[in-house]
């Protein structure tokens, strides 16, 4: 199973749908899936998009997100230093940089 995960990552990195986007702490390449990924490999945008859209839901309803929307009823989405720490965790989140990626 661990080969057959390897071998998807690597055409996915090989088509340009996921990319390294550094290194973790313990050694390990930290990977990120790109906008590409979208048009190029549809199953894995939509199982991230789950993944985001479920772990900002649990951060929500644990008390780490706080949501505004302004006059357009366009979301702000803030995260509490707490909220931040589970974010990486839950890989929603760039480590270096503490972006939430694009969907």
């Amino acid at each position: 199973m661990e080969e057959e995960e390897n071998d998807k990552l690597d055409h996915y990195v090989e088509i340009g749908a996921v990319e390294v986007a550094g290194i973790s702490e313990d050694g390990q390449f930290i990977y990120a899936i790109t906008p590409l990924a979208k048009d190029l490999a549809p199953e894995l945008w939509e199982a991230h998009s789950r993944h985001v859209d479920e772990s900002l839901m649990s951060l929500y309803n644990l008390g780490l997100v706080n949501v505004s929307y302004d006059e357009d009823l366009i979301a702000t989405i803030e995260l509490t230093d707490e909220g931040r720490e589970a974010a990486k965790e839950f890989g929603i989140i760039q480590m270096d940089t503490g972006d939430i990626p694009n969907d």
